[in-house]
């Protein structure tokens, strides 16, 4: 076929130059792939949000083993810890559902940050001493790879606590079982205490309790992202969208009593978008209720608490959003590196901002004097009349300030006994409330957070017992009263 040797010479450079664009292009597509193959590995590193279950953009998964209702603080330490229990990745499949995308009203961000160890209680101390260690050694837990170290900022001056001459012995008995639990605290005597800080007015005051290790405070913010980061990199699911309903199984179950209740089992959350309609059922094994100040909204929708009054079913979740404010006042006389997180006997509390002569305050109002809670206006008339008065009586270089800023947030108040309710309703047996701590959730979320993955997990609690906090004291009328609530 070929005329002559040049012929078939340009056939052979022809076919070699064939040849060659074909091994290119063969060993261009082989890069691409290798190229695509050697993204997807590295997107399926800690630290990624790569996932091998398709999730539409915005909208939640149609299932998930664990649907958390609330991505504040609490939810976000819940999602952490059932991913560090789960033995495979996605074994626990985990979602987190959170209202507000902004956070604008985000009870733990809106917080003053602080961490204490001085309460009356045994719970609540070895929680907060459980979770002081954690922060101390937080990218130990929560550092992710590639990611700029967590540096929460952590500020350890300690709570100081001014007692009068009543409650001086309740003092004296806190600081008792502080110490016999573990915790840093010493007490001291008006002289020692002018002698200490001597910016303090004493009058009036018979003892105080002073921290001197693993109390202070922290960005609020920086610790939620923290735990939002790292439970994302383990594989957790985020949603921004609101809860809107449940659709439960239910049987009958009779009482010892010879009644009648209903047990509730929930099957789906319907879930709304923001600005929407539109909405998702999640199917679902397990909910977890950690929805801070509208907890008690979430239980409502179940029924918690619709049926006749001195019934099981009759008796709701006794959480409600409670309305704080927070004023920032500058005074250039004041305390400055020395000031630890002080609360007065009368109520108001003031710790140091930064630096630059910057302080937060403010205090809790009488029962009957709660503001509304329809808003997050702050009413500057209450720290005139209310604040100020007592923060200049007790720190004189206060006489001189002025009001910088201020904001307001919201307390999950538990209006039984301002402490926790962390466990599950006994008509609704897939439910697991940790809601109802009252200003102190965001300091002792990293070990609630493991408490209730314990509970949902292993059935019980196994590092520190918080039966006592279960909803059944509800039930049976036996609060559990917290001497130190601020």
């Amino acid at each position: 076929p070929f005329k002559g040797s040049v012929s078939l010479k340009c056939f052979a450079l022809t076919f070699k130059k064939d040849m060659q664009s074909v091994c290119v292009s063969v060993n261009a597509d082989l890069e691409s792939q290798f190229k695509a193959f050697r993204e997807k590995a590295a997107a399926a590193m800690p630290g990624s949000d790569w996932s091998p279950i398709q999730v539409t953009k915005g909208l939640p998964p149609e299932r998930a083993d664990i649907v958390i209702v609330g991505g504040g603080v609490m939810g976000w330490s819940v999602a952490y810890w059932l991913k560090k229990k789960e033995k495979v990745r996605d074994g626990v499949r985990v979602l987190v559902v959170e209202k507000d995308p902004t956070y604008s009203q985000a009870s733990s961000v809106l917080s003053c940050g602080g961490i204490r160890q001085q309460f009356s209680l045994k719970e609540n101390i070895l929680l907060s001493l459980a979770s002081a260690d954690f922060l101390k050694n937080i990218n130990d837990h929560l550092g992710v790879v590639n990611e700029d170290p967590v540096d929460l900022q952590f500020n350890h001056s300690g709570y100081l606590f001014l007692a009068s001459p009543d409650v001086a012995p309740i003092m004296e008995e806190n600081y008792t079982i502080q110490r016999d639990l573990g915790a840093k605290v010493i007490l001291l005597s008006p002289t020692q205490l002018k002698d200490r800080f001597p910016w303090i007015n004493t009058d009036g005051i018979a003892l105080a309790s002073y921290g001197l290790e693993n109390e202070g405070w922290f960005d609020p913010w920086t610790l939620l992202n923290a735990f939002r980061c790292k439970a994302m990199s383990m594989g957790v699911y985020q949603c921004f969208g609101e809860v809107t309903g449940f659709r439960c199984s239910s049987q009958k179950a009779e009482t010892t009593d010879g009644d009648f209740v209903n047990i509730k089992r929930i099957k789906y959350v319907d879930v709304r978008m923001p600005n929407s309609l539109e909405y998702q059922p999640v199917e679902c094994a397990v909910v977890v209720n950690a929805a801070g100040a509208s907890s008690g909204k979430i239980a409502d929708m179940l029924g918690i608490g619709h049926g006749p009054k001195q019934t099981m079913a009759g008796i709701p979740l006794p959480v409600e959003p409670r309305k704080r404010f927070v004023y920032v006042v500058h005074c250039p006389d004041g305390p400055g590196l020395e000031c630890p997180f002080l609360i007065d006997y009368s109520g108001f509390y003031l710790r140091r901002e930064g630096l630059g002569g910057n302080y937060i305050t403010g205090m809790s109002p009488e029962e009957t004097e709660e503001p509304d809670v329809s808003n997050l206006d702050v009413d500057h008339d209450f720290f005139h009349d209310k604040v100020w008065p007592l923060l200049c009586h007790r720190l004189p270089p206060f006489e001189c300030l002025k009001v910088s800023g201020a904001w307001a947030g919201y307390y999950d108040y538990n209006t039984f006994d301002q402490n926790a309710i962390v466990g599950t309703h006994p008509l609704v047996n897939n439910m697991f409330f940790v809601t109802g701590f009252s200003g102190h959730g965001l300091q002792q979320s990293p070990a609630v957070g493991r408490a209730v993955v314990e509970l949902i997990l292993d059935g019980g609690f196994q590092t520190i017992d918080l039966s006592a906090f279960d909803f059944k004291r509800i039930l049976y009328h036996e609060p559990i009263l917290e001497r130190n609530i601020v």
